[in-house]
């Protein structure tokens, strides 16, 4: 990793952001709606090139209709295409179902691995996706990769690289395993709110002063906090001090407010 700090320091200043985060958002969560694994591998597939509010709006019909890998193996094709239509390259994501569904059948008899080296010969799975699953199904270490996560670990310095697998590995040797999880959640919440790809909000930032790109974006605090989105966003303070107050329900009260905003 090519970098003027030493390892240690790297160390030092990584898990000081991942603590304030912590603080800052005690609330992080998949924000993939899911029972089991099964449905939570499924809504990852999904989830590729859309966001999860599209994916959660449709996971309802399609787990009453597939509820698990024996019926998605038999599902009809323009059914399913018509059911995942919204979350855009519905062939190609019903192909990948369609055999994902059919190896697990055959494979493991219909039950989701719990194996990072079985999960990623899944059709439509790769390492992003199984994390996603051993961190939150089977809790299982992981860290994800995807797109806020490599922003963000490249704008704080924890890496170089855009390739997700070598941005695993860096940010992997800077944390302690039992952190990689939320760790990953909390970055991704992170680069959702405030550390935005095109104008990030560093005044409003609350790592800025471990943050190595301070400055890349609005550095006025009262400019950058207009900059900032979902429960931060002003006007949602009652939304946020629900989050706040019921941590253990922020997936719930998350669903509640989606439905309410057309």
């Amino acid at each position: 990793m090519a970098t003027s700090e030493s390892l240690l320091a790297l160390k030092r200043r990584a898990r000081r952001i991942n603590r304030v985060l912590a603080e800052k958002y005690p609330y992080a969560h998949a924000e993939l709606d899911f029972r089991n694994p099964f449905e939570l591998l499924v809504a990852t597939v999904l989830s590729a090139q859309t966001t999860d509010v599209t994916v959660n709006a449709i996971t309802p019909l399609l787990f009453s209709r597939f509820p698990d890998a024996r019926h998605m193996a038999e599902a009809d094709t323009a059914e399913l295409e018509a059911i995942i239509k919204p979350t855009g390259f519905f062939r190609a994501k019903t192909r990948n179902l369609l055999a994902l569904a059919t190896r697990l059948v055959d494979e493991y008899d219909g039950v989701v691995p719990g194996r990072l080296e079985d999960l990623v010969t899944l059709p439509g799975v790769g390492r992003k996706t199984a994390n996603v699953v051993l961190g939150n199904a089977f809790g299982v270490p992981g860290i994800t990769v995807d797109t806020h996560f490599g922003r963000l670990a490249r704008r704080f310095g924890w890496t170089t690289s855009e390739d997700p697998v070598q941005i695993e590995f860096d940010v992997a040797e800077l944390f302690e395993p039992r952190d990689w999880t939320m760790l990953s959640h909390r970055v991704v919440f992170h680069g959702r709110r405030v550390c935005h790809s095109r104008k990030p909000a560093c005044g409003a930032c609350p790592v800025a002063n471990w943050c190595p790109s301070y400055g890349l974006g609005e550095t006025d605090p009262v400019k950058a906090a207009k900059l900032l989105k979902y429960e931060l966003a002003p006007g949602s303070e009652p939304l946020l001090e629900r989050l706040l107050a019921e941590t253990h329900r922020a997936a719930e009260i998350r669903m509640e407010s989606q439905r309410r905003v057309p």
